[in-house]
């Protein structure tokens, strides 16, 4: 059962779910991104989400979350692609103190704010962002899609030292399968069930058998299974167009200040990519210093993570608006 998501609806009425546990993915996580285990248990949470999420992704893609503050966790992020691979950082402020039992607000501190970006494989990214006024993701989530979306969900997220599980319900558009009012009822009927489910079920009660024992009697159908695997997107090709998005000038600065090497570490995995000058040549196609035109990967997307000296970095956020519903 470990590393997986059910999805399921109500066969009488307008409301679907998804369930997910993790164990060798989220270990894996962490076993790139050593952190204080407050911290590691948040990732968790972030990682459950966005496993949730990208459910609702009807393209080649991926779907990320990430919160961004001043506080002692300025920023943690996770994604899952159409094809359910997943992967998240964390970065913890330089000499933090963290509370075993500090809450997300109070880890990311003021001017918190939660992203939820869609990346399609081709077409635009769309981005949609939120203040965090809640104390924990679930919270913040909800607020995300009354605000965004316009649309009723719910997030249970639990997380241990090793274990991940989560659930989301949500309203479908429209009351195509029974009466508005006999939506309404079966969705408070649910939250109420779903507020009874335990950690230890999520870590451990197969997700059928959970998915009978909390909401028998809205009759649920499971809609099948998706296996969740740890996979890092990083690639020698796209630290060179993050290289070349700095433009020729920056990469050439950079790379007398690196000693005529700049090593591009990815954060999420630690894999290491490396470039002379030579090979950085062979990627302008141009002599070094000189005005270029025409900059392999431009017109592309931004690249999803910037070099800065000789780290990969997590995404920026970015600002374009998911369009309100």
């Amino acid at each position: 059962m470990s590393d997986q998501l059910e999805r399921f609806i109500f066969s009488k009425h307008d409301i679907r779910g998804q369930m997910v546990t993790l164990t060798e993915s989220y270990r894996e996580v962490l076993e790139h991104n050593p952190l204080p285990a407050p911290v590691a248990r948040l990732l968790g949470e972030f990682l459950a989400a966005a496993c949730l999420l990208s459910t609702t992704l009807k393209f080649d893609g991926v779907l990320s979350i990430q919160a961004r503050g001043e506080g002692d966790l300025p920023l943690i992020m996770a994604e899952c692609t159409h094809h359910s691979d997943l992967r998240g950082i964390a970065r913890v402020a330089e000499d933090a103190q963290i509370d075993d039992d500090a809450t997300l607000g109070q880890m990311i501190g003021s001017r918190g704010a939660l992203a939820i970006t869609l990346e399609p494989k081709r077409g635009e990214r769309y981005q949609g962002v939120v203040p965090m006024e809640k104390e924990n993701l679930a919270g913040c989530l909800e607020d995300y899609f009354t605000q965004s979306e316009q649309l009723d969900t719910r997030f249970w997220l639990e997380c241990d030292s090793s274990s991940v599980g989560g659930i989301m319900l949500q309203v479908l558009p429209g009351n195509n399968a029974a009466s508005a009012e006999e939506n309404r009822d079966a969705w408070e009927t649910a939250l109420h069930l779903a507020d009874t489910v335990t950690d230890k079920e999520l870590f451990t009660v197969p997700h059928e058998e959970l998915i009978h024992r909390l909401f028998h009697q809205l009759e649920p159908a499971t809609l099948g299974t998706d296996s969740i695997r740890f996979k890092c997107s990083c690639s020698r090709e796209r630290s060179a167009r993050a290289l070349m998005s700095l433009g020729a000038e920056d990469v050439f600065k950079l790379l007398d200040e690196q000693n005529g090497e700049i090593v591009s570490d990815c954060q999420f995995c630690n894999a290491q990519y490396r470039f002379d000058r030579d090979q950085i040549e062979s990627l302008l196609n141009a002599p070094p210093h000189s005005a270029l035109s025409g900059l392999p990967g431009r017109g592309l997307h931004p690249p999803p993570i910037t070099i800065y000296k000789i780290g990969l970095l997590a995404p920026p956020l970015f600002t374009r608006q998911i369009p309100q519903q």
